[in-house]
């Protein structure tokens, strides 16, 4: 019996061998009778994981096996293996209380029925080559919510800013798996990403970093993260109260002129929707007052994501002050 083992080296033949090799299998697939041996990845599967379990650590996707068969069988095995539900090797899982090593090739000869080869194929499973055993570790089942971290970095173009930070939705998800697992997590970011250039509001589907960590179940795996890019515009926003703050019992204050205006500058949509009285300008009486001064300039708050504010109008506040009467 040939070994094909160096001419079917997993599934890269088609792309290392040129016209004469793909020629060759084309020919072994027609036409050849012979019965040959090749080594092939094969999927693992666990099932009957006990209730209440589950695994506290990787096991492995493949194992390689040997097959036996015709060319022809051993060609269609290696075209077809990926699209068959069939075609795969089983561990029961279901006896297993927190340890247990499965030493594959005693294990299938106990238990033949675990190799799921399709009969189609007309190949014969020979023997595992690699790993020779799996060690299955078990812990309880445990179920959380944790926050959600988004990593999504953008970018706005020349002319545009990006209104408060992006949006995840749902800020939270609910994660499953090992106890060990589940309660050393407190936080679970997306995958990163950038987006360069942007111009209008947008949504992104983002995955999480930790996909790859197969003994955790998301719920639901991917969220949607929105930004409101806008273009920057400015506004001029008048009638804005001036506020006297911390004012002495034993006096009044009255401030001239009473209002005042001020241009802001932000996303257009967002300064649009500004009123005068979400813009605070303030002189705080206790800390400012000097009875030799009359003009004061105040400080001003304008909402969180206005880019900047300026030109205000008046500049400085002229405060009357009296004294109350008894």
């Amino acid at each position: 019996m040939l070994d094909l083992k160096a001419l079917f080296d997993k599934q890269k033949i088609v792309l290392v061998l040129g016209p004469v090799g793909l020629a060759v299998l084309l020919w072994i697939f027609v036409v050849s009778g012979n019965i040959y041996s090749l080594d092939i990845n094969i999927p693992i599967e666990g099932r009957n994981l006990p209730a209440k379990k589950a695994l506290k650590e990787e096991v492995p996707d493949h194992a390689r096996i040997k097959l036996k068969g015709t060319g022809r069988a051993l060609f269609k095995t290696l075209l077809l293996k990926n699209f068959m539900s069939d075609f795969k090797l089983v561990l029961d899982l279901e006896r297993i209380s927190e340890e247990y090593d499965f030493y594959l090739n005693d294990y299938f000869e106990r238990y033949p029925q675990k190799v799921v080869i399709a009969p189609s194929l007309e190949v014969e499973y020979i023997e595992v080559i690699y790993p020779d055993s799996i060690h299955i570790s078990l812990d309880a089942y445990r179920e959380k919510v944790v926050s959600v971290d988004q990593q999504l970095l953008v970018l706005p173009s020349a002319g545009y800013t990006l209104v408060g930070d992006p949006v995840v939705t749902p800020k939270q998800v609910q994660i499953a798996g090992s106890r060990e697992i589940v309660e050393s997590i407190e936080l679970i970011a997306t995958v990163r990403d950038t987006i360069h250039d942007a111009i209008a509001p947008l949504t992104r589907i983002m995955r999480f970093e930790t996909l790859s960590n197969k003994l955790v179940e998301y719920n639901p795996n991917q969220v949607s993260v929105s930004a409101n890019v806008q273009p920057i515009s400015e506004r001029i926003i008048s009638d804005v109260q001036v506020s006297i703050r911390n004012i002495r019992p034993d006096v009044r204050v009255f401030p001239s002129p009473q209002s005042v205006s001020l241009t802001v500058i932000g996303g257009a949509d967002y300064i649009a929707a500004i009123q005068p009285d979400d813009i605070q300008v303030i002189i705080d009486f206790n800390k400012r007052w000097n009875p030799g001064q009359t003009w004061y300039e105040p400080d001003v708050e304008v909402p969180r994501h206005v880019i900047e504010w300026r030109d205000l109008s008046p500049r400085n506040i002229e405060l009357v002050v009296t004294r109350k009467t008894q």
